[in-house]
């Protein structure tokens, strides 16, 4: 359609003409409110934005309580939910250093416990009188390979 005929059908609606694909062959315009048009596309975009991702933390002790600790993995898990990183920092006191084994097992159990919604960086690091472990959220959706499987399989065609 002409822009002239689109400019007048516009103002005869009252709205505006907006011009969507202006490198578009021809170029896409719409009869549509500006404002409602400007609001959709700055949704969009902040939608599209990249969510920064927070490592969160977590501290334990070598002789925290078994009901604490299932807190702290739970916790963990809300994070790890959201997409953070969880930081789950072991602090020893005193003698307690002489049995790090113990805060290696308590950091573990919470690894084992979080495995469905993260994976450690790497192993237990003990630095002075801190272990430290990292856990990385696993990603949200899976693989395009599985989800082009996926949509194979419910088309109804052979993988």
């Amino acid at each position: 359609m002409p822009t002239k005929e689109a400019l007048d059908r516009a103002i005869a609606e009252g709205l505006d003409l907006v011009l969507v694909a202006p490198n578009a062959v021809p170029p896409v315009a719409k009869i549509t409110d500006y404002g409602k048009h400007k609001y959709d596309t700055d949704k969009l975009k902040k939608d599209q934005k990249r969510k920064v991702q927070e490592v969160k933390g977590i501290k334990v002790s070598p002789n925290i309580a078994e009901n604490d600790l299932r807190t702290n993995a739970r916790k963990a898990k809300g994070f790890l939910e959201d997409g953070d990183k969880v930081r789950v920092v072991c602090r020893f006191k005193q003698r307690e250093l002489a049995h790090p084994q113990v805060g290696r097992a308590k950091l573990e159990w919470i690894a084992n416990e979080v495995a469905e919604f993260g994976k450690p960086e790497k192993e237990p690091v003990l630095n002075g009188r801190e272990m430290v472990m990292v856990i990385n959220p696993k990603p949200a959706g899976g693989t395009k390979k599985n989800a082009k499987a996926e949509d194979k399989q419910d088309s109804g065609e052979e993988v």
